[in-house]
């Protein structure tokens, strides 16, 4: 079996909801990181085989396979088809599985896996919202209903849960919170978003244009004081929106190719795929997928933790990532080095391929080998990739 490779990596700055990226449709966002990933590797735009695009809210602007509509807002010519993909926050990161699934086999060669959200233009939960309208129920049927009785299945109260099993304090959130904002802030300082980051123009409320490259939902004043003076989503609970990640606008892609796309496209590949797997979980308590799931891919490819250089976990609420380094005892001086979700955004669908983007060129800076990502997912599911940079 062919050997999956990353030859190209890119996403667009985080966008705060209603900020500066909400004047991009999702199409056409998306279609500036396919753009931008063509470019990079300096690739004929023809000789893309499918664009697999992460995508949680497909409705309204994003409806309509909004990863076709990406290619045809691109360079990329109508011959070039694409599907959408929905496994909710790991919506990106099954779409790079897909792609290096596809190029491995030999199906493909060269594969695109994306990843848009418009939060903003798309609000959380409007394809639950929309049926309600017409008198229809939401996506639970009544089979769900008899096999868990009385369970409201919610990511906050997974969020809880999480807090209460693995014994983090609101305190601990809180320092997490702040944490994840100052190594953003030290990594947009540094320089270290700058490779991997597409400007994106937009217009001020002036009327100028300007070149949008930092992340919006970083706060560069953020104190602990400020985090803890922030009101609990429960009542008697202990996160925060502050301890949550951000809405947030975005897109990202990786671009995906075998030994023959590499001699096709005539170019040095950035990273090869090591491990790629997913599980199932606990739908209720919902976030804790990646706890079992690292452990397995870890055995499953015949590594330790410690074999593992860096770690992208995903940041959707601090107990998460927290209650990830217990589990594993991992290094947290390994994880997340360039912040996370809770200050750089969580653009659902496009998380994935953004979290990618990140641990690649994370890799590279610090000339490092192997990295891990990994994030949770609705109705209790993880994707695990593990990476080795070349």
């Amino acid at each position: 079996m062919s050997t999956a490779y990353i030859v190209a990596a890119a996403r667009t700055a985080g966008g705060r909801k209603a900020g500066r990226l909400s004047g991009w449709h999702p199409a056409d966002l998306a279609g500036k990181v396919l753009d931008a990933l063509v470019d990079r590797a300096q690739a004929d735009p023809a000789l893309i085989e499918d664009v697999i695009m992460g995508c949680v809210s497909q409705v309204g602007e994003q409806s309509s396979n909004v990863a076709r509509n990406a290619v045809l807002s691109s360079k990329l010519p109508e011959s070039v088809p694409a599907t959408s993909v929905d496994r909710q926050c790991g919506s990106s990161q099954q779409a790079v599985h897909f792609a290096a699934q596809a190029v491995m086999s030999g199906v493909h060669d060269i594969v695109i896996a994306a990843g848009v959200e418009s939060m903003s233009r798309v609000p959380m939960g409007l394809s639950m919202v929309l049926p309600a309208k017409n008198g229809f129920g939401g996506p639970n049927g009544e089979a769900i209903k008899q096999r868990y009785p009385g369970i409201e299945f919610s990511q906050f109260l997974g969020a809880e849960m999480m807090a209460k099993k693995y014994d983090i304090s609101k305190d601990q959130l809180d320092e997490y919170a702040l944490g994840s904002h100052q190594r953003a802030i030290a990594a947009t300082r540094a320089g270290a978003f700058e490779q991997e980051v597409v400007p994106i123009e937009i217009t001020l409320p002036d009327g100028n244009k300007e070149l949008h490259t930092v992340d919006e939902g970083i706060r560069f004043d953020a104190t602990l004081e400020g985090i803890r003076g922030v009101k609990l989503i429960q009542e008697g609970g202990r996160v925060t929106a502050a301890t949550a990640s951000q809405i947030c606008d975005g897109a990202s892609g990786v671009l995906i190719v075998n030994e023959k796309g590499l001699k096709t496209l005539g170019v040095q590949p950035l990273a090869r795929i090591h491990h790629m797997s997913l599980l199932g979980h606990d739908p209720v308590i919902m976030l804790e997928a990646p706890l079992p799931a690292t452990e397995r891919a870890l055995k499953k490819a015949g590594m330790k933790i410690d074999d593992i250089d860096l770690f992208e976990v995903n940041e959707a609420f601090a107990p998460v990532p927290i209650a990830w380094l217990k589990a594993t005892g991992a290094d947290p001086a390994r994880l997340n080095v360039n912040g996370g979700a809770i200050s750089l955004g969580h653009p659902l669908g496009a998380s994935g391929t953004k979290l990618m983007t990140t641990l690649v060129y994370a890799l590279k800076q610090r000339n490092k080998r192997y990295g891990l990502q990994t994030m949770c997912e609705g109705g209790g599911m993880a994707n695990v990739t593990i990476i080795e940079r070349l």
